[in-house]
């Protein structure tokens, strides 16, 4: 298939200018910055997605985080929640390493795209309904053109609602209620693809216990046996 659509995808995302009030949230923090952070340019815009345009896997997030993603310009790149994804990623054998640093460190994902229901980050972490709206496009063109994907990861009950919006937009939804999310739940798709759950690994959720290292790593394996790689 032809690669390059991924690229030409990252392009617009990166342009948008859809939603003022994340865009200003962006460039805000971008010029404020975290004391930790002082010295770096941050990026300050849609984060583009991130990960092989011929995945079989595709992981989708809810939103940049504003001094993770927002500062480095990588999905789930920069802050702890990427650290215990990319982590889980290396260990199912996902990803390049298990470390996420900056957009230069090196690292590689395999048969895996990471992906959010929102490319811009959040105030308070909390996109509005319009937004999640404005932003679904490019959702939908993933999931309906995209790579050859077989299986979704939703990270997150709201991740979990958007993808299956998304479908639904497609015109291949299937009758699945929001409220069916739980960690590790999985439903079937059409042409033989599967929908797989979990929790998001938000330091709210690892610091509680509500999801271990040992669970996330469970999803990523169970992904790659439903993606049959």
């Amino acid at each position: 298939m032809d690669t390059g659509w991924l690229e030409a995808l990252n392009r617009r995302i990166v342009q948008c200018e859809r939603c003022p009030r994340l865009r200003n949230w962006c460039l805000e923090v971008a010029g404020r910055r975290r004391r930790a952070f002082a010295d770096w340019d941050y990026w300050g815009r849609p984060v583009p997605n991130f990960g092989d345009p011929e995945a079989r896997i595709v992981i989708v997030g809810l939103a940049p985080a504003a001094h993770g993603a927002n500062r480095t310009g990588r999905m789930f790149t920069g802050d702890e929640s990427g650290n215990w994804l990319y982590r889980a990623l290396h260990e199912a054998g996902l990803a390049s390493q298990p470390h996420a640093t900056h957009a230069g460190d090196g690292l590689r994902l395999r048969h895996t795209l990471v992906t959010a229901a929102v490319h811009c980050a959040p105030p308070q972490n909390r996109p509005l309904p319009d937004e999640f709206d404005n932003c679904r496009e490019w959702l939908r063109t993933i999931l309906r053109s995209g790579p050859p994907w077989r299986v979704a990861v939703t990270l997150g009950q709201m991740a979990f609602r958007e993808t299956l919006k998304a479908l639904r937009e497609c015109g291949t939804g299937p009758d699945i209620p929001f409220s069916g999310f739980r960690h590790g739940a999985e439903f079937p798709l059409p042409e033989g693809r599967r929908l797989l759950c979990s929790y998001h690994p938000s330091q709210r959720n690892t610091y509680t216990g509500l999801v271990t290292r040992e669970m996330l790593r469970q999803i990523f394996e169970r992904a790659r046996t439903l993606a049959e790689l």
